[in-house]
This record gives C-alpha cells, structure tokens and sequence, in this order.
C-alpha cells in the first residue's frame, strides 16, 4: 500500500519507519520535532502531547472539508479534560456529525460487557452509534447510516491483548474499508510502556472479541502501532485507507506518570495507571472459579476466593518473582464474584515496575493458587482458553507444569511476533 498524498502530509513521528510500511502519519506542522521526540526526545518527566492536541493544534488539517465520526470513550480527553468531542463539535473547523461508542459506552454509563446502545448525546445533540460487538459487514452499515467521510478513533488502551478497545481498532477498520471510509487514528500512551511484548500469542481458532488476532498478551504497543499492525498483516485483502497521528514527547520506556497527561479510567474496573500495570497478569484468573478483584477498589491487585488462607502468600512470595511481593489478604466484593461475601488470598504490590513482569506474575500465582488451595477451578467454559489465546496454560498447569514451564511453551511464537512487532514501532 503505497503513501497516499493525506498520509505523506500527516508523517509526524520516525518518517522512515512510516514510509516502509504506508499511508500513516500525523499532521505536517511540527513534522521535524515529532520526529526527534520519536527518536529518543523529550520523554521521561516531560509533557507528552496526545494525537488529539496535535491534531488540534494543526487546525484540524487532516480532517478539511469531511463529516467526521469519531470513536470514543471517557478517555479522549485533551490535557486540561474536556471531552475531545465537546471541543470538536464546538469549533467550527470540523463538521462533527457522528460518535460511535465501545463496550462501556461513549460516556461510559455501563459496566463490563455492556454498552449505551443508540442515543443522541445531551450535551452536543450528536447521534451516538454503539459498536460493541458489532464488526463487518453490520459495523459498515452503521458508518455508511451516519454519513460519515471519515472515522476518527481515540480511546485510552490498557496494554494487554483482551483489553477490547484494540478489538474496537481493529473492527471499526476492517468495517471503514468495507464501507469505503477513510480512518484516522489518534494516538495516546501505552500506560505500561512499550518496551516488550510478552506472553503467550493467540492462536487463530481461539479468536473472540478479547483477541480478534495472533497477538502476544502484553502487545508492547501504543494504538497507533497497533493499526498499522493490523493494515499491514491481518486486513491484507481489504486494508483501510490509514492515517495516524502520533504523539510527540513519549518514549517506549515510559509509564503513564511520566507523560504529564491526566488518567481517566478506561473501564469501570481500571481505575490508576498501577492497574493497568498488573491487569496483562492478573486478567486471566476471570477464567478462574477465583475472585478477580472486581467489586474492590483494588481490581486485578485483590485475588482471591473463599476457603484461601495464607498459604497462597507464602507460596508466591516464595518463587521471589522479579519486581512483586504477595500480602494475605482478606475482602469482600460489592459485585461480581464473591458479592458481599468475606474471601482470602493475595494483595499484589508491585515494588520495582522496571523488572516486573505482569505476565509470569499472573501464570506464577495461577500455579501457586492450583497448589496451595484445593478448592481452585477453570470457569467450565474454558474461559482461559480465549483469554491465553490456546489451551497451552489450562492444560500445562492441570498437568503440574510449574511457572518456568509454562512461560517456557510460548517462546517461539513470542519470538516471531516480536520480529514483525519491530516493524510497526513508532518511538524509541
């Protein structure tokens, strides 16, 4: 796929790395510091400027002369948290005609696995489109109902392969090139940095909507990567006509408290940054009879189920896992799991981000819940499965596979997604 005029204009960050694969880019003003921070810029402690405000800044450029629909949630915030879509529709330099809202809503009213359904905003009077679940040929429709030129996409990430706004990402593509969309996508930081991809890969008979594609439970990468990704290996027959716009000040070392940027909660369940950090890990015990920590304030840190005492602490803290300690730990969810009901097991606190690995980290305490607590379960619907990406994990563990065996069975496919991962990479 050849550079289009729209995606030469828009190359704001690594110009080379841009041009190898196709039509990306952000928009021309300040092409040249962009590509320094790309480089290896400011970062660490300095401001980060999302794609949003860059787009903003520019004038809205890239979006001239089009009806624009724009995907989102409570995240596409500018740095001073107004609502992206509040400002759009109110500057006259973009013909905002439409929003399309994930799983949570636009205004994220519903919880996990629900949505808003279709509605006309309140506070803008813009006819807001649910697109959860929704992909292909219906998702199409509902972009060539609203009349959009062009679909906008702007939504936080978590950083882990079932976190579904990256599935949104890739839907909404593959349903914009269906329609004859052209789609533009704003970039903001992978929260839990982009220096490694980790964990398993998903295997393609295992796709669901918490993993459309063959790749690894912690991506390493930020939205805008993650598009190219997608145009360039997995909508091969149909790609999208792609713009991105990058961020400028980020670095892949980065966490969330080094950009500057407000954090709103992507999902009712992801309140902070540190989050986030664990959830790649400690996600995966939804495909267990074991409390996840939902009803907590403490989601995804707070593991656990009744029956557990402190065995399974000393059972963690015992494999001396890089980066993480285990407290015992004792809660009583207000929904979900367990509600309303006093339950033991674990608090993870992580005490050195840099080493921790959230994906080992959630294997490691799986082994050591099976071991340490006799009551422990898969969900009968081998829930697991979907959210490793294959059987590998349910079945090593249910045979005593300890940790390093287990994380030992996914290294080769790691391995071969990482060496197509390098080509999508943006930042240093």
């Amino acid at each position: 796929m050849g550079l289009s005029r729209r995606g030469l204009l828009a190359a704001g960050g690594a110009m080379g790395a841009v041009g190898a694969v196709g039509a990306v880019g952000a928009s021309a003003a300040g092409a040249g510091t962009a590509a320094a921070h790309a480089r290896g810029g400011t970062g660490g402690g300095g401001r980060v400027r999302t794609g949003f405000d860059r787009l903003a800044a520019d004038g809205y450029r890239l979006l001239a002369g089009e009806k624009v629909g724009v995907v989102t949630n409570p995240t596409g915030i500018t740095s001073d948290v107004r609502h992206i879509v509040d400002v759009m529709h109110a500057d006259a330099r973009v013909k905002l005609v439409a929003v399309f809202g994930p799983e949570h809503g636009f205004r994220g009213t519903a919880q996990a696995g629900g949505s808003e359904g279709r509605y006309d905003d309140p506070a803008t009077g813009l006819p807001v489109y649910d697109t959860y679940l929704k992909s292909g040929q219906s998702l199409a429709d509902i972009f060539t109902a609203s009349g959009v030129d062009t679909v906008v996409f702007d939504i936080q990430d978590a950083g882990a392969r079932f976190y579904t706004y990256i599935w949104t990402l890739y839907d909404c593509m593959e349903a914009a090139a269906l329609a004859g969309k052209r789609f533009v996508v704003l970039d903001r930081p992978n929260p839990v940095t982009g220096r490694a991809a980790l964990g398993p890969v998903l295997h393609r008979e295992f796709a669901t909507f918490v993993g459309r594609q063959p790749i690894s439970q912690a991506h390493g990468m930020t939205v805008t990567e993650l598009a190219r990704l997608f145009n360039g290996e997995f909508l091969t027959s149909k790609p999208v006509e792609l713009d991105v716009v990058t961020m400028t000040g980020w670095r892949r070392g980065d966490f969330f408290d080094a950009t500057g940027l407000p954090w709103v909660p992507p999902s009712p369940n992801m309140p902070t940054p540190e989050t986030a950090l664990v959830y790649a890990g400690t996600c995966l015990f939804e495909g267990t009879n074991l409390s996840e920590g939902r009803g907590t304030t403490r989601p995804f840190e707070l593991l656990g189920a009744e029956g557990i005492g402190r065995e399974w602490a000393a059972a963690a803290n015992a494999l001396e896992l890089p980066g993480a300690r285990f407290r015992e730990a004792y809660f009583a969810p207000t929904f979900s799991k367990f509600q309303g009901r006093t339950i033991g097991g674990v608090q993870l606190h992580v005490h050195d981000r840099e080493s921790f690995d959230p994906v080992r980290t959630g294997i490691a305490l799986l082994v050591t819940a099976k071991r340490s607590w006799s009551g422990f379960a898969w969900r009968s619907d081998h829930w697991i499965d979907k959210l490793t990406g294959s059987t590998q994990v349910r079945t090593l563990i249910d045979a005593g596979a300890d940790t390093d065996e287990v994380t030992g069975a996914w290294r080769s496919e790691l391995a071969a997604f990482r060496a197509v991962r390098r080509g999508y990479l943006l930042y240093r």
